[in-house]
Formats: structure tokens, sequence, C-alpha cells
């Protein structure tokens, strides 16, 4: 198989390929970067042409979209009949722009997003997601195992890109908060390592709520018994509390504005998960609504 793109994680997958015995055909548009794999067993190409010509798969992990055209839309010839796997980060759209014009092209497309840093390919825990070609996913199963445990979404390839997004949002907002946390507590004189050791239980503890909210928003009614309110969920004090310390409450102020834009609407007796509602219908300018 050809790995195009030496970037952390391009040179992660292609070293996992090669330390499970698969002939790896390897590219990076800077020179440089393919050496150490050399010496463990992968073939080097001269020009990204040869390397698509050399395997009858080939993944593309490049910084972007458009670095993905830059490099394959010269070679469309090369790499028609051959499955092609993109695993660079892009959105739901651009995915399904590729998977378009690789069908145009007579290329088998399969969409990835990987769920894990560099240091976690080939190791327990690590994930990738994929929509697109089920054929290209169920034939090459066994080599995408070496990489990461992977779920299939379907033939619409923007799907992976769209939960990519999805968990990843809600790992950047509850990283922010921690962070947060971790600003208000330090004026005090109290570590990041010593709020840690206490967040990560209580937020572990946490997501066992996950499902009640899931199935409330799942439900469309936001006045169901055991759901807490709206207006009890006000954070205006924690933002008072934290800017009073001199430090920023943004993340905090965020979730509040929220909330708040649900209470103004008159649904303050309503459960916290209606906020979903602002998420969902934004105001233009992409700014939330409380419909």
């Amino acid at each position: 198989m050809t790995v195009l793109g030496l970037g952390a994680m391009g040179s992660a997958l292609a070293g996992a390929l090669v330390e499970a015995g698969w002939r790896t055909t390897v590219w990076n548009r800077s020179a440089g970067r393919a050496g150490a794999l050399v010496e463990r067993g992968a073939v080097e190409a001269a020009s990204a042409a040869e390397a698509v010509r050399a395997s009858p798969l080939v993944v593309v992990c490049l910084f972007d979209h458009a670095s993905v055209h830059e490099v394959l839309d010269p070679l469309v010839d090369d790499l028609a009949g051959r499955a092609l796997v993109n695993l660079t980060t892009t959105k739901p759209e651009q995915a399904r722009e590729s998977a378009a014009w690789a069908a145009r092209a007579r290329i088998a497309y399969l969409d990835g997003g990987i769920m894990a840093v560099p240091a976690m390919i080939g190791q327990p825990g690590a994930s990738i997601l994929y929509s697109g070609s089920e054929q290209v996913f169920r034939t090459h199963g066994a080599l995408f195992e070496q990489w990461a445990a992977g779920t299939y979404f379907g033939e619409d390839a923007g799907l992976a890109s769209l939960y990519d997004f999805a968990l990843l949002s809600a790992m950047y907002v509850m990283f922010a908060g921690f962070v947060q946390g971790a600003a208000l507590l330090a004026p005090a004189g109290v570590s990041a390592g010593s709020f840690a050791a206490m967040a990560a239980p209580w937020l572990t503890a946490m997501t066992g709520e996950l499902a009640g909210y899931a199935e409330v928003i799942d439900g469309g009614d936001y006045t169901v018994p055991g759901q807490q309110s709206l207006t009890f969920s006000n954070l205006g004090l924690f933002v008072e509390a934290i800017t009073e310390q001199g430090v920023s409450a943004e993340p905090v102020a965020m979730v509040q504005r929220l909330v708040q834009q649900q209470v103004d609407a008159g649904h303050g007796t309503e459960g916290f998960a209606r906020i979903v509602e602002s998420l969902r219908h934004p105001a233009p300018g992409g700014r939330p609504s409380a419909v």
C-alpha cells in the first residue's frame, strides 16, 4: 500500500504498517521525512505518481483539503481503478466533494476521521471513523486494524467527518472548561496539576449524565420531570465570581449566553438540555437564537 504525506500522523500510519509487515511505499512533498521509515523497511517513491502506481490502495494524510487536491488532481489518471483513503482532516462538505471527484474519475473513495494522536496509532484506545465506499472498508479491514479500531458509518462520505467534528467539539469545550477552572484557581496558589487530580474523576462521573441529556434531546420534550431547570442553571453568579478574581470568564459566559437566551424566551422552567435549540437554530450571522 502507499502513504502520501509523512507529517507526524502520516509517519505514524506508515510506521504501523511497516511494523506489521505490510509492503509500504511512502512519499512526502518535502524531502527528508522518509529516512527513518526506509530504515525500517518502507520504500520511498521519487514522486507522488510513482507512489500511486506502486499500490492498489493509496492513503493520503496531508495538511488540508486544498493540499490533497494539489497533490492528487494531476494524478487522476494514475488513481483511476484504485482505492483512495483520505485521512486528512476535512469538513463534511469537503469530504463529499472529494467523493464526487473520485467517482467521476473511477476512484473508489473512503474518507476517515482519526480519533487519536500520532503516538496512539497501533495502540489500544485509538479509533478511526470511516464513511464512503463500503467495499474499500471491508476489503482492507485487516490493514486498517493495524492503525486503530475502525467504525463505518455508511456510503455518505461526509459522515465520518461530521462525527469527527462532533466528538472533537465536545472534547475542546470540555478542555476549555478545565482550563477555565485552572485559571480561576491559579491566583490562590493551586497548581493545574492539583486541580486536574480533582477534575478528572468529577468529569468522568458527570459523563454518566450524557445518556439522560440525549434522551431528552431526542424526545424534544424539555419539560419531562427530573431535569435541572434553565433558571436553576443560570451561571450569572459564576461569571461574576470568576471576573472578580481578575480572570476571563469566557468559556462559562458562552454557556450562560445560551441559558439566558432560552430563559428570556420564556423557557426558564424547562430543562438545561433546551439550550440545544439555540444551537440548532442560530440567528442570522451564526449567533445562537432563542427558538
